[in-house]
């Protein structure tokens, strides 16, 4: 027999912003099924109608597609399948593995005040669940599993290891509520099981959850899925990630200029671990992605290794497809759409922008000189740079590259002639024509910007400060 393919999922909750663990989850995912040529499918498991809304929906394929995370098939609404969660609860009714509770909110509560008073367990003991349905009132109800009193379910985890417990310590879980509606527990397993879930790779929160779950399968007679639990995502400060610690939204780090390459590699590292490799690419990661590399210790959120890593991936990356990625950054942070003619030099210049940017908002700062106007507005440094010794050797360097063949060796070679004659040295007039050409003391090599910036562009602010 052949193993059944690998059917991971992610589904994320429609309430709020896309949290960057749950980033995380997904990655986990779509690299297990990826990398063993399973699917990965997407659900939205918006039951809480209160709560999720269509703006939260959209966020969250924005934040997949951004990340590079693509799954298979149609994204899955976890309400728009109501219907088939309750014909499954009125299938356990019908067998006896799920009651009818008619027991109202101010009993329920009037149980556990006394269970504490008398100091034992306030975990509700449903009077119904033995009872006589010929003594049902005609009354609102919801219907509970009838789980085990006696014994443990054991969860058997690829990342925590076995963990037992006690059925006592459950209680018997609302299946369908009084308005016939199924409960979020409820609607994840029958979700998983049709959906054909082999492996459920998620949040170590919903470790309890899983043994609820265990439940339900047994019951219906279905087999289980592989469970693995991973370790949530801390701050440095070791508390779980929140805004305190500083961005926690995966659009928000699209609008920091962090490169989806990148925010992946260093997602795929937190929790995770390949030897001593910091720096792949996404064919080895789905290589070596395995449920035995996750530690079963929270994971602490580092910005510093963030930008490290991403700066290896935009140095390493493409340059059409980072083009295509800044521009996606710019409108993601609100700036202007680059010109026809910005874009095209953006294209050019790749090549000397791309080396220690770790952001790409810090290879656009770097860029400044391409999409900046004439005449340039100078910065603080700049302007001491062109002081009017500087500003005297510059006017005699233009004549000098008028008719020069626009080659960096030639350009390098008259610059430093300029400089000789004039009884200095060439990295010393590098920062006044730096100051020139960009309009700040920081920039490229001059060289690479008079390549990039062309002959009559480099005269012509040339001439704008030695006029």
């Amino acid at each position: 027999m052949t193993a059944s393919p690998v059917v991971t999922r992610i589904a994320p909750s429609p309430t709020g912003y896309m949290h960057i663990g749950t980033a995380r989850t997904a990655l986990f995912n779509w690299l297990y099924a990826r990398g063993r040529g399973g699917k990965f499918l997407l659900r939205i498991e918006d039951t809480d109608r209160e709560r999720s809304t269509p703006e939260a929906t959209d966020a969250i394929l924005k934040g997949m597609t951004w990340l590079g995370l693509d799954w298979d098939g149609d994204v899955v609404s976890q309400f728009e399948r109501a219907g088939r969660h309750a014909e499954v609860a009125n299938e356990m009714l019908a067998k006896g593995m799920a009651y009818k509770c008619f027991s109202s909110q101010d009993e329920i509560q009037a149980f556990r005040d006394a269970a504490s008073a008398e100091k034992r367990s306030t975990l509700f003991l449903s009077p119904w669940r033995d009872a006589d349905p010929a003594d049902h009132p005609d009354a609102p109800y919801v219907v509970r599993l009838k789980a085990p009193r006696d014994g443990a379910t054991v969860i058997h985890d690829q990342v925590q290891g076995d963990v037992t417990i006690r059925n006592d310590q459950l209680d018997d879980m609302v299946l369908l509520r009084s308005d016939g509606t199924p409960t979020y527990m409820l609607a994840v397993v029958v979700d998983d099981y049709d959906m054909g879930i082999t492996h459920v790779i998620r949040g170590d929160d919903h470790l309890t959850n899983a043994a609820r779950q265990i439940q339900i399968y047994t019951n219906m007679g279905w087999d289980l899925p592989v469970y693995a639990h991973i370790p949530l995502i801390f701050g440095p400060d070791g508390k779980k990630l929140s805004k305190r610690h500083g961005a926690t939204g995966v659009d928000e780090y699209q609008a920091m200029g962090y490169p989806a390459a990148g925010m992946r590699n260093y997602l795929a590292r937190l929790g995770w671990a390949h030897g001593d490799d910091e720096f792949f690419t996404d064919a080895q990661a789905m290589e070596w992605f395995g449920l035995d590399g996750i530690g079963k210790s929270p994971s602490r959120f580092d910005f510093k290794k963030l930008a490290n890593i991403c700066g290896q991936h935009i140095a390493a990356a493409d340059d059409a497809a980072l083009l295509q990625e800044l521009e996606g950054y710019l409108a993601a942070s609100g700036q202007e759409p680059f010109t026809d003619a910005q874009r095209d030099g953006m294209s050019r210049a790749m090549y000397c922008l791309k080396d220690r940017a770790k952001t790409l908002g810090e290879l656009v700062e770097k860029a400044h000189f391409i999409l900046a106007q004439r005449p340039l507005e100078l910065d603080e440094k700049a302007e001491a740079a062109l002081d009017t010794v500087s500003r005297g050797i510059l006017s005699e360097l233009t004549p000098q590259l008028q008719n020069a063949s626009w080659e960096r060796e030639t350009l390098e070679g008259i610059v430093a002639q300029v400089a000789e004659a004039n009884g200095t040295k060439l990295g010393k007039l590098a920062g006044p024509l730096r100051a020139a050409l960009a309009g700040r003391a920081v920039s490229p090599s001059v060289f690479d910007m008079m390549l990039v910036l062309g002959r009559d562009e480099t005269l012509a602010r040339l001439n704008d400060v030695t006029a």
